[in-house]
């Protein structure tokens, strides 16, 4: 049994920030970061963009080289999957049943790809977009001679890895089930507009598109059969239909569990010792009206992490940071700040058919959200109208001569 000042689960990026984030607050005591992969943190937004389409190796995407962990002492355990969690004992143990014991538990697991459940999901050829894993099995199959590829899912991971693979020449069909892809994390106006983009590049997408089953040979996935009973033919199957929270030890161990696990305002879980941070992580969010809410993005992961690092050295901070996230698709950058959750408007700035635009969101007349498409000007300025308190009239907002910032300052 081996004993730290702080147990860190999770190999991502929010696991690692917070390793980092407690040697930059001044902690001195030992601190251990178990990874289930075998490989040292990376970032994991990359993974559907440039390392999938090879424009970066591997290395570009470690989040810190390997001196920077000896130097700091942080002890990575790799290729460990913690199952089991004791506080009464303040102890884990992993499956090859190694045992640690912990003054402070930082659960950062993140969450685990929704598989298919339908006939034919165990099919080689079915893949997710979660792990580096997974995108060097996708790359070595289209590298195999694989050129058809179905995407089941309409939000980003679906989305971002679509477009990676029609610019590699595959043919490419994506199958939402719902009447617009994004739909539960942006407006109409962007959903028609994405959707436009991809049918422009050749993408086969379909909406209210159910699946009924995979069909294979041999072992291997050849079509996905439709509700209606259309066969598509296919060498890849990619299932971006989001993640389940990985929270089943600390759900065992007795944490309050809702969509995730639920942590207050300083990413306390209901567990003596044990915070939560990341994709995993419930939280009241001042932005989403105070609803508790999941946030999967580096974002949210960096700056809980960092809450976590602050409470456990004694300069405890709410967490209230502003909600941002990307996306690149073709040559389009999409950068989101704010949440959607309860607008009653949405404005309009800027015209779509160039390709640079925002479409600002509303509700009582403050701003609570962004979506800007190659305009990086409205998303640096619109951050300070999320955070604020201001009225803004739409008819100004959506005056593209009119600076955001000058609407601030009267």
């Amino acid at each position: 049994m081996q004993q730290y000042g702080v147990v860190i689960v999770g190999g991502g990026h929010g696991g690692a920030q917070a390793a980092i984030a407690l040697r930059q607050q001044g902690y001195s005591g030992s601190i251990a970061l178990v990874g289930r992969e075998t490989c040292p943190p990376y970032e994991r937004p990359p993974l559907s963009k440039e390392y999938l389409a090879r424009e970066k190796d591997f290395d570009r995407l470690l989040i810190r080289k390997d001196e920077l962990w000896h130097e700091k002492q942080i002890e990575l355990i790799l290729g460990e999957e913690v199952v089991a969690v004791d506080p009464s004992a303040r102890s884990v143990t992993t499956a090859n049943g190694r045992v640690l014991r912990y003054e402070h538990l930082i659960w950062s697991a993140g969450g685990a790809a929704r598989r298919l459940t339908c006939t034919g999901a165990e099919l080689a050829g079915v893949h997710s977009v979660r792990n580096r894993a997974d995108v060097d099995r996708i790359m070595a199959e289209r590298d195999a001679g694989a050129r058809r590829v179905v995407v089941i899912g309409g939000g980003y991971i679906g989305l971002e890895a679509a477009a990676v693979l029609r610019k590699m020449d595959c043919d490419v069909i994506v199958l939402e089930a719902l009447d617009r892809v994004l739909a539960r994390v942006t407006g109409e106006y962007l959903s028609r507009f994405i959707e436009n983009e991809h049918r422009a590049h050749n993408v086969d997408l379909r909406l209210d598109t159910r699946v009924d089953c995979l069909e294979g040979a041999h072992g291997k996935v050849t079509g996905v059969r439709l509700a209606g009973g259309e066969i598509v033919l296919c060498d890849i199957v990619i299932a971006g239909i989001g993640i389940t929270p990985t929270v089943a030890p600390l759900a065992e161990a007795g944490a309050m569990i809702s969509n995730g696990v639920e942590v207050d305002s300083s990413c306390r879980t209901s567990l003596p010792g044990i915070y939560a941070v990341g994709d995993c992580a419930a939280h009241h969010n001042a932005f989403a009206t105070g609803a508790l809410v999941r946030i999967e993005s580096v974002q949210n992961a960096h700056d809980m992490a960092v809450t976590v690092a602050r409470a456990i050295c004694g300069t405890p901070t709410p967490y209230e940071a502003v909600p941002w996230f990307w996306s690149n698709q073709y040559d389009l950058k999409l950068q989101t700040v704010g949440l959607l959750h309860g607008y009653d408007d949405a404005v309009i700035r800027g015209n779509s058919s160039r390709r640079s635009f925002s479409v600002i969101y509303l509700r009582q007349g403050k701003v609570v959200a962004l979506d800007c498409v190659n305009s990086v000007k409205d998303y640096v300025q619109g951050r300070h109208m999320v955070s604020g308190n201001h009225v803004f009239s739409p008819s100004e907002l959506a005056d593209e001569s009119i600076p955001l910032k000058s609407l601030l300052i009267r």
